[in-house]
Order: C-alpha cells, then structure tokens, then sequence
C-alpha cells in the first residue's frame, strides 16, 4: 500500500527534496559532461587512426564520472525513500501521493516554487494541475476539489 501525504507533510520534506534534488541534476550533468569527453577522444582516436593519449587523466575523468553516478544513485534513493515519486528530473517536478474524498491523487510540486500550491488526478498529470484552495494550507488537511 502506497504511502499517503498531507500537506503540511509533503510540504515539509520540500527543503531536504530541493538539496537532494539540485544535488542529482549536478551529478547527471557531470556525468553526462565526462561521457561527452570520453566520446569525443574516441571519435578522435576513430578519425585518425589513433592518437597518443594521457592514460591517467582518461582513468581519471572515468573514476570521476563513477563517482558522480553515484552521487546521482545516491540522491535519487533518498528521494524514493521518501514516497514521493520523480515525474521529471530536469524539471524537477514531484508528485506526492494523497487522498482525496478516498481516491488517490497527487500533490504537485516542481523545483523553484516555494511552497506546494498545485494537485492533480492521478491520470491528468502535470497538464492537469489544479490550484489548491487557500483553505488548505497550514491545515495539514488533504486537497479537496474546487
């Protein structure tokens, strides 16, 4: 049985989720940096059928693109320990599981907004986000509909 949220909850795990966030998109981006330069050296090496090259410093961009895959593993098991669930990592867009009148829905939240203000039926997605009613906040309290 999945793990259900209500506001005041998901919104407080918002500070630590941000970090581990910000902390996977850099990782990614490092990662994806290294495999670029290690392609481009291997293209190079293709073209013109062979090339001397610095062992150390191709060892060296390899062991830092293993430690940044696993920063990037790191951060994202902690946010799946969490329950909520990564609809898009380069957006950065969260969804926590809530209920509402006993029918699973979302809370919303992307990185770069200050608070959870949005919720959406579990099939609509981010396109169908709905304000949260003002209502709300601060009561700890599940969305219910507008």
């Amino acid at each position: 049985m999945p793990r259900f949220f209500t506001l005041q909850q998901a919104q407080e795990l918002i500070p630590q989720l941000e970090s581990w966030l910000r902390a996977a998109l850099e990782a990614k981006s490092e990662a994806q940096e290294v495999d670029q330069e290690l392609s481009d050296l291997s293209t190079r090496i293709a073209l013109t059928g062979g090339i001397e090259i610095d062992p150390w410093a191709t060892a060296s961009r390899k062991a830092d693109r293993s430690r940044a895959t696993a920063r990037f593993k790191e951060a994202m098991e902690s946010i799946g320990k969490t329950g909520c669930l990564v609809k898009d990592l380069d957006t950065g867009l969260l969804d926590f599981p809530a209920l509402l009148e006993n029918q699973e829905v979302y809370l919303c939240w992307r990185l770069g907004e200050e608070q959870i203000e949005y919720w959406h039926h579990v099939d609509a997605g981010v396109a169908g986000r709905r304000p949260i009613t003002g209502e709300l906040f601060g009561s700890g309290e599940n969305p219910k509909p507008n």
